[in-house]
């Protein structure tokens, strides 16, 4: 029961809720509706407003297009017709302004070529080439319009040239009457007879007698420079003044410029006075040309001219800038090649006085820039003459290159005698001082009989270290001074210059190396004096060159001193070079020797009286042959080297006779005998080859020295004792290899002349058996 009241309860208040929702709902549509009719009322005058401006729109919107077809049918096609219209008259128009400017131009051709005709009457030469420059440019004009050609234009470029031409003619009439060169007959010849007879005449000032005065010169040149010709008369202008007054001034030291002013012409004449020296001095070189430049800078080159179309200051230039440009690097060559480098001192000692060369040049460019000839920047002359020092030093290099190589060249026949205690013309050098070198222990001091004290009971001659007693060529002993020379003039020089002619003895000694044995190469190979006088010229260079550059080494602080300077290296090539001439030499006589042996027969069957004078004839001539050189390299060869040559020589032919005479197989008693008497006739007269000095008395002491020197002589005398021995005598000088015949053939050798010598016997038999 309470749970059904309690339902009851709740729907009842369920049920009141749902009323009052559904009131409250109502009342709202209500208040909805009110509104919705209210905002009806305002939307509907703005729609209706709306639907008439859409039907407004749609009106217009048909007249617009309307009008649009009217448009495209009826305006554009006026407006196309409109346009074409336009174009026409616009091409037109641009064909009329054509015709009209080339009208123009022809118009000012024709006004210009007028003025200049008139102009040129009147001798405005000025004007008329402008106005001629002028009608050049409209012509230009007038060819530059592509696709516009006229045939008049070449008859306008025809009458433009015969202007221009006209115009030119005129103008050199006036150049040559402002400008008057008298020039010998022989032109192009700068003789001084030639330059004599020149004249440069200036017109520079009209004549008061003539009515038609000349125009100034100012005129001319402007006019010549407008119409681009004044550089071809200038260059014409230049290259007379070079070959007929520059250069003859720089070349010819008597030619002195006249110049003389007259009331309306200026006159440059030259005269030739005598003159004690061959060359001028730089100073009075530039001197006259600076005379000649001044007269020419006040009557002709100190014009300003206007030179259109360049880059110059201004615009304006003066006639001497132009003429410096064209000739100024010609004139410096001729002035630097012909006057300068002849200028050069040749000592060391006047390298002072060449201060005033140089400031003399340097006032010479002054000067010229001063007239404006030459620009700011050039110093072609100042920085040669400054230079000096080098051009000193190549100067004297070639000088003294091409007095060694005449020396050189020259014949080597002619000689001098060396000995050790001959005095020869070289430069006496000084002792090393102290300063700043290092101090030497002192050289051993010579006493009174001209020996050197070693410090104890040892004595050296003084000439031990001399060169021995010779002959050698002239040139050489003056080739060597020539280096001695030159090498004191360096050390008084600057340390380049020092440099360079330290180089250049070196370079005369390793040219004498290449050019002697070359040139004379011939005379070398036939006469065997001259190789003797080589051998002994190397010897003689090789034996200065040990000590030629420590005898320089504390004559200055210059790069000389530090120890660099030497020509030792040169010693062997040139020891090398004598020996090796005189070795060939030696070998062409050898094999003389051993063809005129050749023709001996081998020494076999003596016992023909026709074998036997042909080895007679042979050793006599051998023997000649040894004399003939004997006497070619007497008093020439040093004593020990003749000796020697000779030794070897008079060996060779021993050596060949016992080598055929010890070859034989037969030697008959008869044969025994004649070889035996040819052998004695080398040991007689072989000797008196020996002869190397003059005096025949001091020779005697070489020839009885030939065995020294000839190492077969004992084996050849020891032969000629077998020839002539019995077969006793011949074991007694074996003496069981102990004896002197056993010091000089072996036992093979002795056994061979043996049974050559002798039958087959038992006495043969038994002396065989000893020899062993």
């Amino acid at each position: 029961g309470s749970l059904v009241a309690a339902v009851l309860a709740h729907s009842g208040r369920l049920d009141k809720e749902h009323l009052g929702a559904r009131v409250g709902r109502l009342s709202r549509r209500g208040e909805v509706c009110t509104m919705i009719n209210k905002k009806y009322s305002e939307f509907l005058p703005s729609m209706q407003s709306a639907e008439e401006l859409v039907a407004q729109v749609e009106g217009l919107a048909n007249n617009i297009d309307l009008l649009k077809a009217g448009i495209e049918n009826e305006v554009q096609r006026d407006l196309n017709v409109a346009v074409a219209e336009f174009t026409e008259l616009k091409q037109q128009l641009e064909r009329d302004t054509l015709v009209l400017s080339v009208l123009k131009k022809l118009q000012e051709f024709d006004t210009t070529v007028k003025e200049c005709n008139s102009a040129l009457l009147e001798k405005q030469y000025v004007t008329a080439a402008q106005q001629l420059e002028k009608a050049r440019s409209s012509l230009r004009s007038l060819e530059s319009r592509r696709g516009f050609e006229l045939k008049i234009l070449k008859a306008l470029g025809t009458e433009l040239t015969v202007q221009t031409q006209n115009m030119i003619y005129h103008l050199g009439e006036e150049w040559q009457k402002l400008i008057v060169w008298k020039l010998p007959p022989s032109k192009g010849s700068s003789s001084l007879e030639a330059v004599v007879l020149s004249e440069l005449h200036l017109h520079t000032v009209p004549p008061q007698d003539e009515d038609a005065a000349v125009p100034p010169v100012a005129a001319v040149l402007q006019a010549l420079a407008v119409l681009g010709e004044l550089h071809s008369k200038l260059k014409d202008f230049g290259q007379l003044l070079l070959q007929y007054i520059l250069k003859p001034l720089i070349s010819h030291p008597s030619l002195q410029p006249v110049p003389e002013e007259q009331p309306d012409v200026f006159i440059l004449r030259f005269r030739s006075q005598e003159l004690t020296l061959d060359e001028s001095s730089p100073m009075e070189v530039f001197d006259k040309i600076r005379l000649v430049f001044e007269v020419l800078h006040k009557y002709l080159l100190n014009v300003p001219l206007d030179q259109p179309g360049e880059d110059r200051k201004e615009g304006r230039v003066t006639l001497a800038e132009l003429l410096g440009e064209l000739i100024w690097e010609e004139l410096s060559d001729c002035l630097i090649h012909n006057c300068l480098v002849k200028s050069i001192p040749t000592n060391s000692s006047k390298l002072e006085q060449y201060k005033e060369v140089i400031e003399s040049t340097e006032e010479f460019e002054k000067a010229l820039k001063k007239m404006q000839f030459l620009k700011e920047d050039t110093t072609a002359l100042l920085k040669y003459a400054c230079n000096v020092d080098s051009h000193f030093a190549n100067k004297k290099c070639q000088d003294v290159i091409m007095a060694a190589r005449n020396l050189m060249t020259s014949e080597i026949h002619n000689t001098v005698k060396i000995t050790p205690d001959s005095s020869v013309a070289l430069p006496e050098l000084p002792d090393p001082g102290s300063g700043d070198h290092l101090k030497l222990q002192r050289p051993s001091s010579l006493l009174h009989n001209g020996t050197v004290n070693l410090g104890s009971e040892s004595r050296l001659s003084p000439f031990t270290l001399c060169l021995p007693t010779c002959r050698i060529s002239s040139s050489v002993q003056q080739l060597v001074e020539l280096a001695y020379h030159t090498l004191l003039e360096a050390t008084a020089s600057t340390d380049l210059c020092c440099v360079q002619l330290f180089d250049c003895v070196r370079n005369i000694f390793q040219l004498f190396y290449e050019v002697v044995p070359t040139y004379h190469r011939e005379n070398l190979q036939k006469l065997p004096q001259l190789a003797a006088i080589h051998h002994n010229n190397c010897m003689y260079i090789a034996h200065h060159l040990l000590t030629l550059g420590p005898q320089f080494r504390y004559r200055s602080t210059s790069v000389l001193s530090n120890g660099a300077a030497t020509f030792v290296d040169l010693v062997p090539a040139f020891r090398r070079l004598g020996m090796e001439c005189f070795l060939a030499q030696m070998r062409v006589q050898k094999g003389e020797i051993l063809e005129r042996l050749s023709s001996a027969r081998n020494f076999s069957n003596m016992d023909d009286e026709e074998n036997y004078c042909a080895a007679n004839k042979a050793i006599k001539q051998v023997l000649h042959q040894l004399r003939r050189l004997g006497m070619v390299w007497q008093d020439v060869l040093p004593v020990n080297v003749y000796c020697k040559a000779m030794g070897a020589l008079l060996n060779t032919a021993l050596a060949e006779i016992v080598s055929r005479i010890a070859a034989l197989e037969d030697i008959s008693a008869e044969d025994a005998d004649r070889l035996y008497s040819l052998c004695r006739i080398m040991v007689e007269e072989g000797p008196q080859v020996f002869t190397p000095l003059l005096e025949e008395d001091k020779n005697k002491k070489y020839q009885e020295e030939v065995p020294v020197y000839v190492h077969k002589w004992m084996t050849f005398k020891e032969l000629m004792i077998i020839l002539q021995a019995n077969l006793q005598e011949i074991v007694d000088q074996w003496a069981d290899g102990k004896g002197p015949l056993a010091e000089e053939f072996s036992a093979a050798e002795v056994k061979s002349l043996i049974r050559a010598l002798f039958q087959n016997t038992e006495r043969r038999a038994a002396a065989l058996a000893k020899i062993k």
